[in-house]
């Protein structure tokens, strides 16, 4: 069930309607067979051969982008890495070590809090993509198949 307020924010006196879904679901047929209890994951509709198909092909793209982007990034951070060694050496930067390796521990700091804070929503997401990896066992092997292929060509 959701409610939807429809008064002012200024108001005390908030009025809701209330949508019920399953009640929703009952009355238009093409929804119940879609997203009702009984239609199970989409992919299921389709053979085996192609749900792996399916699987292969997206986490083949999905590789191969991952790859890519990959590259560049490390050239990037490396090119960077290796601009502000040469200006350093050369005399045109002063980097004041001492001082980056504080504010990287300071950094490390504060991503361990939210990290810790995190943990619930890490948690949940890591239970809920287990278990759509057992549902759709075959596309998501396709798909771990197809992403290996990727970043190896």
């Amino acid at each position: 069930k959701i409610a939807f307020s429809f008064s002012d924010h200024d108001s005390d006196d908030d009025s809701y309607e209330v949508l019920d879904l399953t009640e929703y679901a009952r009355r238009h047929h093409w929804w119940n067979r879609v997203f009702g209890r009984n239609s199970g994951p989409i992919v299921e509709k389709y053979s085996v051969a192609t749900q792996i198909v399916m699987g292969g092909v997206t986490g083949w793209c999905a590789g191969f982008l991952f790859q890519k982007v990959g590259k560049l990034a490390a050239t990037a951070v490396g090119g960077g890495f290796l601009l502000l060694q040469i200006a350093s050496h050369s005399g045109y930067v002063q980097v004041d070590w001492k001082r980056v390796e504080k504010d990287v521990n300071k950094a490390k700091k504060q991503l361990k809090k939210r990290a810790n804070k995190a943990a619930p929503e890490i948690n949940t997401l890591i239970e809920e993509s287990t278990e759509f990896i057992k549902q759709n066992i075959v596309v998501s092997s396709g798909f771990v198949g197809g992403f290996l292929l990727g970043l190896a060509s």
